[in-house]
């Protein structure tokens, strides 16, 4: 090795991922390798919302995908990451308009075609800053293929589909109940509705009959909407009301006649047993309405302002004006009372203020007939893969119970919808194209709902509609959709059913669904809380490596995990002992070639033994990547290599590297070199700059870790007895060194170390590695034999096949060794109990597999030789 290739002395994240992104980006390595003859594999990106910052959440989301297509491409798969961002039409348009208010301006101001060119600037300038978040993310997405969902080609997938499912019947336009945001002034779907538990308030109040004979109490939390009121209902079978059915009482406040109507929608034992119909203002209301052919009294503007029809509240905000009713029927005796209590009330998933039911013509895609096929289609081989698998319930009982989707928005920014209507006649004409005499024609002025157009994400990103399209025959169906669970209802749930319907296929094999990730108290991150964090701050901090491998190693499918600076400092620390570690190799490679790595020859025990460990270690974390558990996987890794590699064979490769036998160096180099590109390999997904940083300076072939191989397996540099035997050692050298500790007998203080060994195996085992136990625990005698001589007053242990003693009779308090012994059996006695108690059960010797069975069975018989060790032991003690 030269001397350009020395790591520095100081690991500095920022050094380290400077420059790096670029250089992947100029040599093209994130782009598919184009091999036909290679297995296909892609993803989607979850198109952000062009709105500005990406938050932790887009970063976890972002990172377990990178790790999947960065895995998959050293295994050799043609892999295709496809990026890209979506319009966001509330939220995007929301954000220009507030920016137009500084002004002094307003959309109608510019124009609906000078709006959308600003807004259009605006989505240029964010989307820049995207995909700066992404660079620093070290995301492997191909840019040359990145799409938006207003692109032309996207657009064109929108009418086609609209267009489709308008023919068939299926997309329709019609007068109904949705909600309502009265500050963005558009409709919204129910999943865009969150329900917040907040303190409100039941209003008791008489509606007095016509005929002067009486009154009947009914109770609201929406007193304002009364003034709409075209009826009251009672239950037919309800005795107390049945002589009133079809006669009238007075609207108070708007001194009208209303009917009183039977319908069964009234609960009978809920309440007074009557309610008020307003079918303008409730969606349930709307229906009695329809039933009974009722008139709709709408009170409310598109800015929930009461209007004309309200009479002397009109001008009056909806709830200025609830306050005004209640205050007008108190003085006219007509309240009875105010019941205060806490209810659940529908707000704005985007701006967040009080959603109001409103009669509205809207535009709908009739759900029902999607829904069975998409949950036919789960009932085939090609069904979608749900990980964790209760996800695939939560999805069919959402498309069991689905409503119409109102699809129509009141927005400019979106895709328009492509309906025109005729000047003169009102003739309603849809298609992909305008009509030819366009001057006679108006366009519908509503937008389509942006998961309109998300829901055609995995297929429009390929080129369809042309079936024909290159991407669309070699990369649909996408292999992995990764996403958050909480957005299951409005965006998965509508790929699946629109893929199904116009490709006729899933449009994704598996779905990971991961959870949200919270606040170190478990509270969720959010502005009003200000408790989020910006996964930018955390990079300028700790580097992105630290943050993908905290975001990864906390990462169980469909889990929330919590963000947390020690566990930062955690994973900050992990790669700082991956440095020096390989910063410790590199410097023992001097002169050392990649054609010198021969992994042929006499190997140590230690060799053997690290050599088996990757390969289990390989095994695994390829097993755990490929259920995306990733935490498993993490935790994997980290063992070995904190553990076994670092800890353990660094510091017993120095035996030979500071030793006199040049061929065993040889080796030594041979195996540091190849278990370290292995780990850097296995490590990449997870950590791709710092792993291209260290590798870059090992020998190795290729010119970047992104394109090199993954690790597999190496059947024939495994040595289970060589393994086996490592863990007799590593168990003998922590027992010294625990009881070296507990009499405070440091390791530079030479000790007497007896062994008796209880197997031959054993035996012969630590007598050909007895060089590792001089260097680890320092005997100044040391024996190992089947019978030693050791005085009664000895601190003692068992371990696998042996009993350790250290004469220390200067050092030892008889009663304490007892007490401390005695906890030692207690251990030993619970293990005992729980595999006996795992081997009794018939079901698991059953049905596990041999290999697993029998290792139970081994720890028994080890559990019990170290129970009865113990005991005789304390026995002995008992006797000084």
């Amino acid at each position: 090795m030269t001397e350009e290739n020395n790591l520095a002395s100081k690991f500095d994240p920022k050094q380290v991922e400077e420059g790096c992104y670029q250089k992947w980006l100029d040599t093209d390595v994130f782009k598919p390798s184009g091999d036909k003859s290679a297995p296909a594999y892609s993803i989607v990106i979850p198109p952000p919302n062009v709105t500005g910052k990406l938050h932790l959440g887009h970063a976890w989301d972002t990172t377990l995908q990178d790790m999947i297509i960065r895995q998959k491409r050293m295994q050799g798969f043609d892999t295709l990451w496809l990026p890209g961002m979506d319009h966001a039409g509330i939220a995007t348009q929301a954000k220009v308009e507030e920016k137009l208010r500084g002004e002094g301006v307003t959309r109608y101001d510019l124009g609906r075609e000078k709006f959308l060119e600003t807004t259009n600037e605006w989505k240029e300038e964010y989307a820049g800053h995207i995909r700066e978040q992404w660079g620093k993310m070290g995301l492997s997405v191909d840019y040359s293929r990145e799409r938006f969902t207003l692109d032309k080609g996207l657009s064109d997938a929108v009418k086609r589909v609209f267009v489709k499912l308008y023919e068939k019947g299926l997309i329709y336009r019609g007068e109904y109940i949705i909600n309502w945001d009265p500050q963005a002034k558009t409709a919204l779907s129910d999943i865009e509705v969150i329900h917040k538990d907040i303190e409100g308030a039941f209003y008791h109040m008489y509606y007095p009959l016509a005929d002067g004979s009486g009154k009947l109490e009914i109770a609201t939390t929406r007193p304002e909407t009364m003034l709409g009121d075209t009826a009251v209902a009672v239950h037919p079978e309800d005795d107390r009301y049945k002589h009133l059915i079809g006669q009238k009482v007075i609207l108070p406040l708007v001194n009208k006649e209303i009917p009183i109507i039977a319908d069964e929608y009234v609960e009978m034992d809920f309440g007074t047993g009557v309610v008020k119909i307003t079918p303008a203002h409730d969606p349930n209301d709307f229906e009695v309405g329809n039933r009974h052919n009722l008139p709709r009294v709408n009170v409310m503007d598109s800015s929930a302002t009461m209007n004309e029809l309200a009479g002397n509240y009109a001008g009056m905000d909806r709830f200025e004006a609830r306050k005004q009713v209640i205050k007008d029927l108190e003085e006219l005796g007509l309240l009875k009372e105010i019941e205060k209590h806490v209810h659940s009330v529908g707000h704005s998933e985007r701006t967040g203020v009080v959603v109001e039911p409103r009669l509205s013509t809207q535009w709908f895609v009739k759900m029902k007939p999607l829904a069975e096929m998409a949950i036919k289609n789960q009932e085939t081989e090609d069904k979608v893969n749900f990980y964790p698998p209760r996800f695939d319930q939560t999805f069919l009982t959402w498309m069991e119970n689905v409503h119409d989707w109102v699809i129509s928005r009141q927005l400019w920014w979106g895709h328009q919808i492509p309906a025109w209507y005729h000047k003169e006649t009102g003739e309603m004409y849809v298609g992909e194209d305008a009509p030819k005499d366009i001057e006679n024609w108006t366009q519908d002025e509503d937008v389509l709902d942006t998961w309109f157009s998300s829901a055609l994400w995995p297929f429009s990103t390929m080129g369809w509609p042309d079936e024909n399209a290159e991407d669309f025959k070699r990369y649909f169906p996408t292999s992995t959709l990764v996403t958050g669970y909480d957005i299951i209802f409005f965006w998965v749930s509508r790929m699946i059913f629109q893929s199904i319907e116009f490709t006729g296929q899933r449009p994704f094999e598996n779905v990971l669904m991961h959870g949200l990730i919270r606040a170190e108290d478990g509270r969720k991150m959010s502005k009003s809380l200000g408790n989020g964090i910006d996964p930018m701050d955390v990079i300028e901090k700790y580097g992105a490596d630290a943050l993908r491998w905290f975001l990864s190693n906390g990462s169980t499918p469909g889990q929330d995990m919590r963000f947390s600076y020690e566990k930062m400092d955690a994973s900050w620390n992990f790669i700082n002992k991956i440095w020096n570690a390989s910063r410790f190799v590199i410097m023992n490679l001097e002169g050392f070639s990649y054609e010198d790595i021969n992994l042929e020859g006499h190997k140590t025990v230690a060799d053997k033994w690290i050599l088996t460990r990757l390969n289990e270690t390989i095994e695994k974390v390829t097993m755990f990547f490929d259920r995306f558990e990733f935490g498993e996987a993490g935790r994997q890794l980290y063992n070995f290599i904190w553990d076994d590699f670092c800890d353990w064979y660094i510091e017993m490769s120095k035996e030979i590297l500071y030793g006199e036998d040049e061929s065993q160096k040889q080796m030594t180099r041979s195996i540091l070199s190849y278990t370290l590109d292995k780990i850097l390999k296995l490590l990449h997904p997870i950590m791709p700059f710092v792993t291209e940083e260290i590798w870059e300076k090992i020998p190795h072939t290729g010119d970047s870790l992104v394109t090199a191989p993954y690790p597999v397996v190496v059947p024939e540099l495994s040595d289970e007895a060589s393994a086996r035997g490592m863990e007799v050692l590593q168990e003998l050298i922590r027992s010294v060194r625990n009881i070296r500790s507990e009499v405070n007998t440091p390791m530079s203080k030479p000790i007497t170390l007896l062994i008796k060994t209880n197997d031959k195996k054993v035996n012969l085992f630590l007598n050909e590695n007895t060089k590792y136990i001089e260097r680890f625990c320092n005997p100044e005698e040391l024996v190992i034999a089947d019978s030693v001589n050791a005085p009664e007053t000895s601190m003692s242990t068992v371990i696998t096949g042996a009993e350790i003693f250290l004469p220390l009779a200067d050092l030892i308090n008889i009663d304490e060794e007892i007490a401390r012994l005695e906890k030692e059996l207690d251990k030993w006695s619970k293990e005992v109990e729980r595999v006996q108690k795992k081997l009794a059960n018939e079901k698991f010797v059953a049905s596990a597999p041999e290999v697993v069975v029998e290792g139970e069975r081994s720890k028994e018989k080890d559990y019990l030789e170290k129970q009865a060790a113990v005991t005789e032991r304390i026995n002995q003690l008992k006797k000084v």
